[in-house]
């Protein structure tokens, strides 16, 4: 069975890096690497609407990369109930329920499904124990105010740390998989 992962990066008091700010310690090639890591294994993304209606205007203009070639050529599965505004290459809407949608797209053969941004759909996943592992990049910084990863209605789960690594500035790379 296919795994979902969802990655993201997010401060020490879970604070999701949702817009580029000056918390997150400039780890360069190691950033850079951790997510090419991920990347790497996944052949489908979910993204909920907002951000997929946030990353259609950048993304395809981009050159971040690895990111870019990535997400803009990978199958996108969008969350949504409406149909969408702008169009990108290789995307599905997917108009089933969230959890019932992954249920099945788990079933099909192929790699990882990632997801990438998309806080409300990674919690509603979460809690629904789809969630099969979290690549998280921690950052050195209490950032008080945002939207957390997170939240205190979020089911329960038990996690086992199956990697760390440590950047240059303090940044935490941590790989875990649900027990």
């Amino acid at each position: 069975m296919r795994e979902v992962v969802l990655y993201h990066l997010m401060s020490l008091d879970g604070v999701a890096y949702e817009e580029p700010g000056d918390w997150l310690a400039d780890e360069g090639d190691h950033l850079i690497d951790c997510l090419g890591q991920v990347i790497a294994t996944q052949d489908d993304v979910l993204l909920g609407r907002g951000t997929y209606d946030y990353w259609v205007g950048h993304w395809p203009v981009s050159d971040f990369e690895p990111f870019a070639t990535f997400i803009n050529s990978v199958r996108k599965h969008v969350v949504t109930s409406s149909e969408l505004t702008s169009t990108w290459t290789n995307t599905v809407v997917a108009h089933a329920p969230a959890v019932d949608y992954v249920t099945d797209l788990k079933q099909r053969p192929g790699g990882d499904i990632g997801v990438h941004g998309s806080l409300h759909l990674a919690r509603s996943l979460m809690g629904a124990g789809l969630i099969d592992r979290m690549r998280l990049v921690v950052a050195p910084a209490v950032v008080g105010q945002g939207r957390r990863v997170f939240e205190a209605e979020d089911v329960v789960r038990s996690w086992t740390l199956s990697g760390v690594e440590q950047g240059r500035s303090g940044t935490l790379f941590l790989d875990y998989v649900r027990r």
